[in-house]
């Protein structure tokens, strides 16, 4: 049977259409990550000048190229990590960082497409 023709029944009585072929966002994130990472990026808004950039900031644009040196560097302190060896930040700020630059430049490929 079609999925959007099966309805879920609820002990209440209430009804809702079958959920198998919508995305769950709920499952394919995780709110400990999401926390984790969202302090990493609070913590990182702080510029050298002391000025505070808006949360968005990134969003403007950042070169591919810069992300993917950007990665590589976090990824090697994130392996250095997993190796047992002292990285410059620690495994947390590492995959944080690691996050924030795979997640800059898929933002990119995003946006290039839909030019």
């Amino acid at each position: 049977m079609d999925n959007k023709k099966q309805i879920r029944k609820f002990e209440t009585g209430a009804t809702r259409d079958i959920d198998k072929s919508k995305y769950d966002y709920e499952g394919f994130l995780n709110p400990i990550v999401l926390k984790r990472y969202a302090e990493y990026m609070h913590k990182h808004r702080k510029q050298k000048d002391g000025s505070i950039r808006t949360s968005d900031n990134w969003q403007k644009g950042i070169p591919k190229d810069v992300y993917i040196k950007s990665a590589w560097r976090h990824f090697m302190d994130w392996w250095l990590e997993h190796r047992k060896n002292k990285s410059r930040e620690g495994i947390e700020e590492s995959l944080c960082a690691l996050m924030f630059n795979v997640q800059g430049y898929l933002f990119e490929v995003l946006n290039d497409r839909r030019k």
